[in-house]
């Protein structure tokens, strides 16, 4: 089931993401020892990495941490606030080490675009280096494919690996709209192929048959039922002896091939003219 980032109390959940000072609370009791924000925020990453998003609650978080619930509300008011600060703890990894880029560091201040598009070999390994990065994340921690990317949570972090694909992209020389456009088909294309690869290793666990298993049972079968495959689908059948596919070396290459293809598209799209408006 999706879940929905930003679902608390937006001024708690962006002070709390930001870092700003705690404002007093009324009717709760005062700090614990041996507790803290990062603490539980570490918890319910535990909680999530190891059991799943299902499984996750401030129940469970406070288990973890051996305290009640109650005693996690004088930090982090519930857990709509805490899945925003989960999800950007986990994105904070892609800044582990930073992502180099040709036009300068990851985070701050916007630099001068370059004059025109440059040489693909000077961006393509900063956006390979950053994709690569990000579709780890995911599988590190799949339950952040369940949260929806229809409302953002506004993080640093997340917008930090924001900001580092666009200085990655950057030197390509694409007019804004191009540069939003690839931006998203990045982003889309490495959460799409994690959440593949993420769901396939839970279908495994669910099910007890390897992704293996499950096609030699079903090709033997297909097979058996259409001997006239090869001619009725000539271009499937074409692809069989193509890298990618079921195992996980076949998935990582069907990324990088992918990857690839995309990054062409976009030095080709630098290198042509403007659209007409």
């Amino acid at each position: 089931m999706t879940v929905y980032a930003g679902q608390g109390d937006a001024r708690r959940s962006l002070a709390l993401l930001w870092g700003a000072p705690e404002e007093p609370r009324t009717g709760r009791s005062g700090p614990k020892p041996g507790l803290s924000v990062d603490a539980i925020v570490s918890a319910g990453i535990a909680v999530a990495d190891s059991e799943g998003m299902d499984a996750l609650s401030m129940r469970a978080v406070g288990e973890r941490l051996g305290r009640t619930a109650m005693a996690l509300y004088t930090y982090v008011p519930g857990k709509a606030e805490l899945l925003d600060l989960m999800h950007d703890r986990a994105l904070a990894e892609l800044a582990e080490p930073p992502v180099e880029s040709p036009v300068g560091p990851p985070v701050g201040p916007p630099t001068e675009p370059p004059a025109g598009p440059v040489a693909p070999e000077e961006w393509r390994a900063a956006v390979t280096a950053w994709a690569e990065a990000l579709y780890a994340c995911y599988l590190r921690h799949p339950w952040v494919l369940r949260i929806s990317q229809a409302r953002p949570v506004l993080g640093p972090a997340e917008l930090a690996a924001m900001e580092t694909l666009l200085r990655a992209l950057q030197p390509a020389g694409l007019d804004p709209q191009r540069l939003r456009g690839a931006v998203t088909a990045l982003w889309q294309f490495v959460r799409g192929l994690a959440a593949t690869a993420a769901e396939t290793s839970a279908a495994a666990a669910a099910t007890g048959v390897s992704d293996e298993d499950w096609w030699i049972a079903r090709s033997t079968r297909l097979a058996e039922l259409a001997p006239d495959f090869a001619s009725r689908f000539p271009l499937l059948t074409g692809l069989q002896g193509a890298t990618g596919g079921a195992t996980e070396t076949g998935r990582r290459e069907a990324f990088r091939t992918g990857l690839a293809v995309l990054l062409d598209g976009v030095a080709a799209t630098a290198a042509a003219p403007p659209a007409s408006a």
